[in-house]
């Protein structure tokens, strides 16, 4: 009988099972962060827009930038092992699909923030657009990136004519993004469409019990005593057409006798 090195089975399944949770703790903070950064960068060219937005989207940026980094390599060296168990693999695709549609988020957005950078200069302030919006989102980048006030963390302002050094500084952050999307689809060949999306929020609507509701409901509205509103309108319009003519049928006959 050959025999079974349980422990060594053991000490893989945890390995990958702390290897999984990782990666959801990883992915997670990127979405939010993300997030984070896709709502401040509507404020950009507003009347909110000043220099400590513009410093909260850099800042923002580079958690994203960073959390991105660790997140290609932890998945990257996880989804080229070929001795990950097959549940692990699946769960792993599904954060490799969050994590690059977090990252494609995140380049759309670093684009979006570079071009209404240049065309609404905070050098002339008359140009933003007067929304009505009022207050910033501090509050919001303070959370997604774990901090208790981002006003104390954040260091000075930049004045207005470090501006063009900012833009070419988020140029090549937007081209190292660009890079890193095509490095990962070189590295990991996770086709999009063939993962199944897993979850509560991707299960069966109805249950059993729902199921059964909907059985009995039709099952109530065929009954005589339980007529749809629709069919119930249906008979009083026929009853209606059926009086008119009888009326009229005794109406020709009474003229004809009496005539």
């Amino acid at each position: 009988m050959p025999l079974v090195n349980n422990k060594v089975g053991d000490d893989c399944t945890v390995s990958s099972d702390k290897a999984l949770a990782d990666g959801e703790a990883l992915v997670g903070s990127l979405i939010k962060v993300v997030a984070c950064y896709r709502h401040l960068a509507s404020c950009v060219g507003g009347c909110t827009d000043s220099l400590q937005l513009r410093d909260e989207l850099r800042q923002t940026r580079e958690k994203a930038q960073k959390l991105s980094v660790s997140i290609c390599r932890h998945l990257t060296s996880h989804l080229r092992d070929r001795s990950l168990p097959e549940e692990q693999r699946k769960e792993m695709e599904l954060l490799w699909v969050g994590f690059s549609s977090s990252l494609e988020l995140l380049h759309v957005d670093m684009c979006k923030v570079f071009s209404m950078g240049h065309v609404f200069c905070l050098a002339n302030t008359a140009t933003l657009v007067q929304t009505g919006l009022q207050g910033g989102g501090s509050e919001v980048a303070a959370r997604a990136l774990s901090l208790p006030d981002l006003n104390q963390a954040q260091t000075a302002a930049p004045d207005a004519g470090l501006e063009i050094q900012e833009r070419g500084a988020m140029e090549q952050e937007i081209s190292h993004i660009d890079h890193m999307i095509d490095d990962m689809e070189m590295k990991v060949n996770v086709l999009r469409w063939m993962v199944e999306p897993r979850g509560p929020q991707y299960a069966d609507p109805l249950s059993s019990s729902d199921s059964a509701s909907l059985a009995l409901l039709s099952v109530d509205e065929e009954q005589p005593g339980h007529q749809p509103l629709c069919q119930r309108s249906l008979i009083f319009v026929l009853s209606l057409l059926m009086a008119v003519v009888l009326l009229a049928a005794t109406l020709s006959v009474c003229v004809v006798f009496f005539s």
